[in-house]
Order: structure tokens, then C-alpha cells, then sequence
């Protein structure tokens, strides 16, 4: 839930780099997904707040079904899919040349499948858009973000690592 006077978020961000961090492996989806759904389901077990569960890039198209299925299941609230492709590597590392972004189509297959593999409208996915981490410019950035909410996502989450907010305020506009 978004608290429209402060406009905070007041849940959980569930993020893959914490779960390979406390298990002192590297943020490179080296931790399964099972094993971190089953880590939802014991953070749910001592909360009620809303939980948004970093999915990376969604792993194989034909597993990302039971992935929503399961997370919604439990109870969490959103999944969060990076249009990356290929092994994960960390947004937040200097060097990307080695990171690859999904093309626009097939980014909107995910989407769209992740969309139709809900089982309410309750939960909610959310398209994260690596563009502006990958020097690709804010243009780009808007075109993804339009053909992925027509895709179905609910919410778009534009991804940044540099000091300086501009692109951020040029995409927002």
C-alpha cells in the first residue's frame, strides 16, 4: 500500500541480493527460487505487511506460472520481473557489459503470462525496466515501459544507479 501523503511504501521489498547474501552466495540467482519462496512463506508467518518478491528476470518462461502461483498462494502481494535476460548479474555493479536486455516482445510474453498465470486481480506484477542501468537512454525506457503495461503489467519500475535524478524526472514526465 502506497501511503498517499508521504508516498512510501509500507511493506516489504523482498530482493534476491538479500536472500544470496544471507545464505553468503553470489547474487546470481545461484539461490532457486524454491528455496526463496519457501523463505516468503516463513517471513509470512511473523507479518501481515504487503510483500514484493524481486523475481530477477523470471527464469524459464515455462516455469514463471508456478512461480506466481506459488507467491500468491502465500500471500505475497507482487512480483517484480527486470527485463534482463540470460545469467543474472547485479544492477548495481559498476561493469554491465556482460548484462544482456531481453528484447521488448519477448519481455511481453513474460509479462503477459505472468498476468494470465494470477489467480486474482489482488496480485500484482511489475515490469522493472533496465534501460537506464544499461546506458540505453531514457526514449527507450518509455517505449518499454508502454508496451509492457499494454502487456499487462500494473506497475512500472524504472531502475537507475546513477547520483544525478534527471533521467528519472525526464522518464517521469
Amino acid at each position: 500500500k502506497i501511503n498517499n501523503t508521504t508516498r512510501e511504501f509500507d511493506g516489504i521489498w523482498s530482493s534476491s541480493l538479500t536472500d544470496s547474501t544471507v545464505r553468503g552466495k553470489p547474487d546470481n540467482q545461484s539461490v532457486d527460487y524454491a528455496t526463496r519462496i519457501i523463505g516468503q512463506n516463513e517471513i509470512l508467518e511473523v507479518t501481515k505487511k504487503p510483500i514484493i518478491f524481486d523475481g530477477d528476470n523470471g527464469g524459464r518462461i515455462e516455469h514463471l506460472p508456478y512461480m506466481v502461483r506459488s507467491l500468491e498462494r502465500l500471500g505475497v502481494s507482487a512480483l517484480v520481473l527486470e527485463d534482463k535476460k540470460g545469467l543474472k548479474r547485479n544492477s548495481l555493479f559498476a561493469d554491465q557489459t556482460r548484462a544482456n536486455q531481453d528484447s521488448i516482445n519477448s519481455f511481453k510474453k513474460k509479462i503477459s503470462l505472468a498476468k494470465k498465470s494470477t489467480i486474482s486481480d489482488d496480485f500484482l506484477i511489475i515490469a522493472r525496466i533496465e534501460s537506464l542501468i544499461l546506458s540505453k537512454g531514457v526514449s527507450d525506457a518509455f517505449k518499454r515501459a508502454e508496451a509492457y503495461s499494454d502487456a499487462g503489467a500494473n506497475m512500472i519500475l524504472i531502475h537507475i544507479k546513477a547520483t544525478n535524478p534527471n533521467s528519472i524526472f525526464e522518464f517521469s514526465k
